[in-house]
């Protein structure tokens, strides 16, 4: 095959601009390629492991094979090995668009100049939210975020958002500092649910998402735990776009990530507690209340 592209020919004339046609559109990727078109040929989409990667693949595939459909050109979804993997893939031009935590976000925007353009909605075009929450087994004595003095509390991943830095905040609301409760870091919202259904933990973070996808997998039972603490309503995970994407596709891509059906957004936001709902538009502007947390907590990216 090298051999073949070494060889010197001569196309005809006729063929040669209909090749030249062909190169401008979806794959191209040179400085003369139609505004609009794909980059690079395709639209390389990350998406951070916020669920086991082999759930969220088939999922993201559905989703992607959509966003394809309307685009015109292929869609290569990613599941990344985690935040900062996503994030350097960003910074290295490897990704064009990438999905973050709400948290996640605010130091992906900050570090590569990532835009928010898409959450999952609800039924009703609303921006989804989640809830973040602390639980104890209901014959704990254990009643308040006070009462975790001297207490374990199990965490998820440090940077989660619902998964460390709330359960943090309220730490702190509540008259304590963070010394006084011994948290550990289980790896993972279903690991910090587990910690606590096999005693590893008095306490232990679980957001309404993973409530929802472990009640559903018949792996919580609410009438044997009570809640202590929610969070005020979070912002789903953003869809993001590379800082320096071209202005028009960038318009097109919004414009179809926000047209593809809610059955085909439905698996994906299965795993995120959403009701089947359209991907509806976000700014920067929607995820403050999260900078305002990272400002308040002193978070900086190392804590991710």
């Amino acid at each position: 095959m090298k051999g073949l592209f070494m060889r010197r020919f001569r196309l005809p004339l006729a063929l040669a601009a209909s090749l030249a046609l062909a190169l401008t559109g979806c794959g191209g990727g040179s400085s003369g390629a139609a505004k609009g078109s794909c980059p690079g040929g395709k639209v390389r989409f990350g998406v951070e492991p916020f669920e086991d990667a082999a759930k969220l693949t088939p999922a993201y595939k559905t989703l992607g094979k959509a966003l394809e459909a309307k685009l015109g050109c292929p869609v290569e979804v990613q599941i990344v090995q985690g935040y900062s993997a996503e994030v350097l893939a960003l910074q290295n031009k490897k990704l064009d668009m990438a999905q973050f935590g709400p948290l996640g976000f605010v130091f992906a925007s900050q570090r590569t100049g990532a835009q928010p353009v898409a959450s999952f909605g609800n039924p009703d075009g609303s921006v989804s939210t989640y809830k973040a929450g602390i639980w104890v087994k209901k014959d704990s004595p254990i009643a308040t975020v006070a009462d975790l003095k001297g207490r374990t509390l199990a965490l998820s991943d440090a940077g989660s958002t619902s998964g460390d830095a709330l359960p943090r905040y309220a730490i702190r609301k509540a008259g304590l500092s963070e010394s006084d409760v011994k948290l550990q870091y289980a790896g993972g919202h279903p690991q910090s649910l587990l910690a606590l259904t096999y005693g590893k933990a008095d306490a232990a973070e679980i957001n309404t998402q993973q409530q929802a996808t472990s009640t559903s997998e018949h792996q919580f039972d609410a009438a044997k735990y009570k809640q202590i603490w929610a969070s005020d309503p979070i912002p789903n995970d953003p869809i993001t776009v590379a800082k320096g994407l071209d202005p028009a596709f960038r318009a097109k891509l919004v414009s179809a990530l926000t047209s593809v059906s809610p059955q085909d957004v439905a698996k994906a936001g299965a795993f995120l507690d959403v009701e089947p709902g359209p991907l509806v538009p976000v700014t920067k502007q929607t995820y403050q209340p999260l900078f305002d947390l990272a400002k308040t907590l002193g978070l900086t990216e190392k804590n991710l």
